[in-house]
């Protein structure tokens, strides 16, 4: 089966799950607004990538990783767009949780998100009960504190930040931890796998300020210029935007290079580039720095 699909499938079962007579139904409702339809779906594809390139002998619980890795996304993603961080109106093209269901709604359905995430892991764990733990574990690390993604998150609350420092928080810890899950969920080590998580991860959080600023709201599907509105830590303003491109392509490289010898090797090498083009085409990259080099000229 096609990855996406499969996550796709994996995502739908365990949102089901919860949509039972005598449920909140509006609650419900916003549950599957925010994560359906989803975006790039990469967090869960690297899970599943690793979990393959691992040997997969567990299926039901790599996709269980798969479901909390993008649960807790999608989480953070609701909670992001609330009156009291972005207050931002869209999300993925249409309208966000609380445009959509009001502040209340949006955020409960964040906390039950963070919860089902927690509950699709032990409902999957039945064929290899001793691999939960750690697996709790690794996702737990990259959603709360100290480092995880509510970390990033509150480092927007601080007078001062390290960019390095909130970056790994805000965006590299889900992706750190789902190469981690990914091989735990297969019986692998995760040591192996965690700088891969590292590196993209802190590429995705450079791409994303490179995105703010050259992107289109269309295209992004969310409001763009809300770093320098917000004033919040960026690699374009603190780097310059080809300075930001060359730091992604560094970090895109070193990701490429930290993906262990294995058979799944090759599709992990191209699901990277993929992902990186797809996030800052080659053509921006070309634009900026014609504009960076015509500037040099004219001074």
């Amino acid at each position: 089966m096609d990855t996406l699909a499969r996550i796709e499938r994996a995502l739908d079962k365990a949102i089901s799950t919860h949509e039972i007579p005598g449920a909140p139904p509006r609650l419900s409702a916003a549950i599957r607004h925010s994560v359906f339809p989803g975006g790039a779906r990469i967090r869960p594809q690297l899970c599943i990538a690793v979990a393959r390139a691992c040997g997969d002998d567990d299926p039901d619980l790599s996709d269980a990783a798969a479901v909390a890795l993008e649960l807790m996304h999608c989480a953070s993603l609701v909670h992001d767009d609330l009156p009291c961080f972005d207050d931002a109106a869209t999300r993925r093209g249409r309208p966000s949780v609380q445009a959509a269901f009001g502040e209340p709604l949006a955020v409960l359905a964040g906390d039950a998100l963070i919860v089902m995430a927690f509950q699709s892991l032990a409902a999957a764990a039945g064929q290899s009960p001793l691999r939960l733990a750690p697996l709790l574990t690794t996702i737990a690390q990259g959603t709360g504190m100290p480092f995880g993604i509510v970390a990033g998150q509150a480092w927007e609350c601080e007078p001062r930040v390290a960019l390095a420092d909130y970056q790994r928080a805000k965006t590299g810890a889900l992706f750190a931890a789902a190469t981690a899950a990914g091989a735990q969920a297969a019986g692998a080590d995760p040591n192996a796998w965690r700088m891969l998580g590292d590196r993209l991860g802190e590429a995705y959080q450079v791409a994303d300020d490179i995105r703010d600023v050259l992107s289109d709201p269309e295209v992004l599907g969310k409001p763009i210029g809300q770093d320098a509105l917000l004033g919040r830590p960026s690699a374009a303003h603190q780097l310059g935007l080809d300075g930001a491109i060359r730091h992604f392509e560094g970090l895109v490289a070193g990701a490429i290079a930290s993906i262990p010898d294995c058979a799944g090797a090759p599709k992990l090498r191209a699901l990277v580039l993929m992902e990186s083009e797809r996030l800052v085409p080659k053509a921006w990259c070309e634009d900026v720095a014609r504009r960076v080099a015509a500037q040099r000229v004219a001074a």
